[in-house]
C-alpha cells in the first residue's frame, strides 16, 4: 500500500480526510485509499508554543520519579517494566525517506522527543518508508538504547509474517525488539503462535495485536481475554470513545498493555474545536493546549499505558509530551471534558 504524504512538519494536526471512510476489511487488505490532506494548528496550542520557552522547561523534565507517583510512566501490567505515557506514532510522518528536508524534520523531532524522556516509537511495515527512517534517526542520533520500538506484522501466512518481521527489524535496525504486534489481526493467530516462539527465545520481548476500528473491539477483546497477550493497541479517544464500553475492562481484568493510537481522530478532532478557545477550567486542570486536553483525558483512563500521538514537528512532540506531566483529571472532570468536547 502507498502512503500518502502530508505537507512538511506534518504531524497529528495534519488532517486526513479519507475519500469516505475506509472499512476495517480496505485497511486490513492495504487496499488503496485515497486522502485530502488539510494543515491546521489550533489556537491553544499555537498560544502555548510561543511561550514553551518558559513552560516546557517546567513540565518536560525528564521523569526522575517512579511510576508510582509520576504520571509520565506507566507500568507494563505482566512485567512491571515502566514506559512513558506518551509515546511517538510513525504513520505518514516519518515516510520521509525520499525528502531530505522532511527526514531533518523527523530527525529533530525524535531528539526532542528523546531528550524529553520519550521511549516508545511505534511503526509498521504499512506505514512506506517509516521503519527505516525510525532506524536511520535513531542510530544517527545514538538513541537506539534508549527507545522502547514496536513495530508489527501485516501479512497472510506464517512464512511471509516471518519475512516481513525479518524485514522490519532489519529496517529498525534492532537484534531483539521490544513489541511485535498483529497489524489490523490479520492472520492474527498465524503470527501469534510466530511470536510466542520467537519471545521464548528472546527475539521479541513483548507481543501485541492492534486495531484501529470499533468494529474489531470485541474480535481483540476474545484474544486478550485469556491472559497470553501483553499489548492491545486500540483507537480511543474523545472523538472515539467505544473501547470504555468493553475492551478497556477487558484489558484490565487479563492484565494486557493498551497502546491508544489515532488519540486525535487522524486530525478530526482539532478540526471540530477550530478557532474555539481552550475553556479557562481546562487550564486550571493542567491543560496547556487543545492536544493535552485530548491526551490527559486519554491517559486519565487508569487501563492505558500508552498513547501514541503522530508527529515531526518538534514542538508539538514536546506539547504532547507535555500531557502526561502534572495534573490528569478525575472521573468527574473527564465527564465534564467529554460533554463538553461533544457540545462543540
Amino acid at each position: 500500500m502507498r502512503t500518502p504524504r502530508l505537507s512538511p512538519l506534518a504531524d497529528s494536526d495534519a488532517w486526513v480526510q479519507p475519500h469516505g471512510s475506509p472499512s476495517p476489511t480496505q485497511f486490513a487488505s492495504g487496499e488503496s485509499i485515497a486522502y485530502d490532506v488539510v494543515m491546521h494548528v489550533d489556537p491553544a496550542r499555537r498560544d502555548f508554543l510561543r511561550t514553551s520557552a518558559c513552560v516546557l522547561g517546567v513540565v518536560l523534565m525528564p521523569p526522575e520519579s517512579s511510576a508510582a507517583n509520576d504520571p509520565f510512566a506507566r507500568r507494563i501490567p505482566k512485567t512491571g517494566e515502566s514506559i512513558p505515557a506518551v509515546g511517538l506514532g510513525t504513520w505518514q510522518v516519518f515516510d520521509v525517506a525520499a525528502d531530505a528536508t522532511e527526514t531533518a524534520q523527523a530527525r529533530e523531532t525524535l531528539k526532542i522527543f528523546v531528550d524529553l524522556g520519550g521511549r516508545v516509537v511505534d511503526s509498521s511495515p504499512m506505514y512506506g518508508s517509516s521503519e527505516s527512517v525510525t532506524g536511520q534517526l535513531a542510530a544517527e542520533l545514538g538513541v537506539k538504547a534508549r527507545l522502547f520500538v514496536a513495530t508489527k506484522v501485516w501479512t497472510s501466512g506464517r512464512e511471509a509474517g516471518i519475512r516481513q518481521m525479518d524485514d522490519s527489524m532489519r529496517k529498525l535496525r534492532v537484534e531483539r525488539l521490544d513489541l511485535m504486534q498483529v497489524h489490523n489481526l490479520v492472520d492474527v493467530q498465524a503470527h501469534l503462535a510466530t511470536l510466542r516462539d520467537w519471545k521464548k527465545t528472546g527475539r521479541v520481548r513483548y507481543l501485541g495485536v492492534t486495531h484501529y476500528h470499533s468494529g474489531a473491539h470485541a474480535d481483540l477483546e476474545k484474544i486478550i481475554r485469556p491472559g497470553d497477550v501483553d499489548f492491545v493497541q486500540v483507537n480511543y479517544s474523545l472523538a472515539e470513545p467505544e473501547a470504555d464500553r468493553r475492551l478497556l475492562a477487558a484489558a484490565a481484568d487479563s492484565r494486557t498493555a493498551v497502546i491508544v493510537n489515532r488519540p486525535f481522530a487522524e486530525g478530526s478532532m482539532f478540526r471540530r474545536i477550530r478557532d474555539k478557545a481552550l475553556p479557562e477550567w481546562a487550564r486550571e486542570v493542567g491543560c496547556a493546549s487543545w492536544a493535552q486536553y485530548f491526551l490527559k483525558w486519554i491517559l486519565a483512563h487508569p487501563a492505558v499505558t500508552c498513547a501514541i500521538p503522530g508527529t515531526r514537528n518538534p514542538k508539538h512532540v514536546a506539547d504532547n509530551l507535555g500531557a502526561a506531566k502534572g495534573l490528569l483529571p478525575d472521573e468527574a472532570t473527564r465527564r465534564r471534558m467529554a460533554s463538553h468536547f461533544d457540545s462543540l
